[in-house]
């Protein structure tokens, strides 16, 4: 369908309102779309072009249920339109639903093959799922189609990353900024590889591209981020604190992180789990270890060292708990986790063989597996309940290490890393839940500190193996030689013996005092590093 025809039925002042939104959405302005979509919203409520671009505003600004909403009344009236697929496949992905994200991705691809687009959400969905190959092969074809997709090559630049391939990926993002130099994500991308920093040339480079107003609020994001990174290498320590603020002060106005709204989460956790039984098999989980914690605080290397025995596959970031926990959801017709208290135990055995069922593929070659996505330590109640039998190693680093690292990393959608305040409350509701769960059940749920790995290798290696009832193997203090793929922002570090000197906050000096303050730390005091 043309893109005209997809405006018949607007009056001229309404289309021209549509055609506004979307330059604002491509740039990533929600507030800026809302302002000029909200005319052709009073005069056309149910157009379903007015009604794709509101589920784009509303995905942006994290309103997941109105964006899917929004986007199935627009689909209703154009069922055979492959860009409403392709919307509503993405729109879905943001909201965590995967499964029918890819359903409707595969249709937009079946009714326009040459949607490049939809080709390169699919790639993205896929990856989000730990599918790599059909990843790779969906973002090609993103790009076969339109070789300037620089976010498709981009992707494609971090699978070769995962792979191992440094220059190879260094190469393909450098294409694309060549081709973009205002390509925020394939910025970080290239500064993000840890053992190939940016050059004084790269730096002037893009300081010359975030002044550049082609540059949309996604592209000065990620590319603040990569001049953070960069000036942090090169010991400019003010500079890089300063490029960092600016980033993440412009993701912040686009969406705050409720502190609120997340304790009074935990605390429905809590209340759902306190009188939950759980599974009636009670051997269910053996095969699982799910390594959580905070991003940034050891969780990659915890799964590499574990991935290094024979009998243990190192799975990833796998979504598959959450999607679990989603189709029962629909499955009831009730908001997780509402519906925690009325399940039997015979219907927590059937989720904890659904989840097994779900990630089959990562026991083909080893009998037990590693699913290392951090943030499942906010699920701990509903993993012990599914998988009784399944150990649950919670990460834990120096807390202004941790939090500082996560105020230097570009993640997308954790909002709570975007300032002081909200990290050190992200992490204290992170330190009081999984101490909670730590004393609740000793023998399924263990610390592992990274200070401590650090500060004596064997000991704590032996130790983490044996809370996971494996022997004891040689390989896993050799945990970098083990050749595998890797999907974190610390790909690169597990592949290197460990190292003591990843801490950066000392560096920093009283640069770091609002963050002491917001954590209850100790003052550094005296005159500020200047950089």
């Amino acid at each position: 369908m043309k893109s005209s025809s997809r405006l018949h039925g607007l009056s001229p002042g309404a289309a021209q309102s549509i055609i506004a939104t979307a330059h604002a959405l491509q740039a990533g302005r929600p507030d800026d779309a809302a302002r000029a979509l909200a005319g052709a919203l009073v005069s056309h409520p149910d157009h379903p072009e007015a009604l794709r671009l509101e589920a784009g505003i509303f995905s942006l600004r994290g309103q997941h249920a109105q964006a899917v909403a929004a986007m199935r009344r627009a689909l209703a009236q154009r069922p055979d339109d492959a860009l409403y697929y392709n919307t509503l496949g993405s729109v879905l992905a943001d909201a965590g639903e995967f499964d029918p994200a890819i359903v409707a991705l595969r249709r937009a691809c079946e009714l326009q093959p040459n949607l490049a687009a939809a080709w390169y959400n699919l790639g993205i969905v896929m990856i989000r799922c730990v599918r790599y190959t059909e990843a790779t092969m969906a973002l090609r074809r993103a790009v076969a189609l339109d070789p300037r997709h620089a976010a498709a090559r981009a992707q494609l630049a971090d699978a070769l990353k995962v792979g191992g391939q440094s220059d190879a990926a260094a190469a393909e993002y450098r294409q694309v900024i060549a081709q973009q130099p205002c390509a925020g994500m394939a910025w970080w991308g290239l500064a993000n590889i840890k053992t190939l920093p940016l050059t004084v040339a790269d730096v002037q480079a893009l300081q010359t591209a975030l002044r550049d107003p082609r540059a949309g609020d996604d592209d000065r994001i990620a590319m603040g981020f990569a001049l953070g990174k960069a000036m942090d290498d090169q010991g400019r320590h003010a500079e890089s604190l300063a490029a960092l603020a600016q980033a993440n002060a412009i993701a912040r106005r686009r969406r705050r992180w409720d502190a609120a709204g997340f304790d009074a989460q935990l605390a429905a956790l809590r209340d759902a789990f306190a009188s939950v039984s759980g599974a009636d098999d009670t051997a269910l989980g053996g095969e699982a270890i799910f390594v959580v914690g905070m991003p940034r605080s050891g969780t990659t290397l915890a799964e590499q060292i574990l991935a290094s025995h024979a009998q243990v596959e190192g799975a990833g970031e796998l979504p598959d708990l959450t999607l679990t926990l989603n189709e029962e959801s629909l499955r009831r017709g009730v908001a997780y986790p509402q519906w925690a208290g009325a399940l039997a135990p015979a219907d927590w055995s059937r989720l904890g063989r659904r989840y097994l069922e779900r990630t089959v593929h990562w026991r083909e070659r080893k009998p037990r597996f590693v699913d290392k996505l951090p943030n499942n330590w906010i699920q701990i109640g509903a993993i012990r309940a599914m998988l009784p039998a399944a150990r649950i190693v919670v990460c834990r680093r120096d807390r202004l290490e941790t939090c500082f690292s996560c105020y230097r990393q570009h993640f997308a959608g954790n909002d709570w890393t975007r300032d002081f305040a909200d990290l050190a409350a992200h992490w204290r509701a992170f330190d009081r839940t999984t101490r909670d769960w730590a004393m609740r059940y000793p023998q399924r749920v263990c610390f592992h500190d990274y200070e401590a790995l650090v500060a004596d290798p064997e000991t704590r290696i032996r130790a983490l193996l044996d809370f996971c009832g494996l022997p004891f193997e040689e390989a896993c203090l050799r945990f970098h030689e083990t050749s595998r793929e890797v999907r974190s922002p610390s790909a690169a570090q597990v592949r290197q013996p460990l190292r003591g000197d990843t801490a950066r906050a000392a560096a920093y000096g009283a640069l770091l005092d609002p963050l002491r303050v917001a954590l209850g730390l100790p003052l550094i005091g005296g005159a500020a590093d200047a950089g």
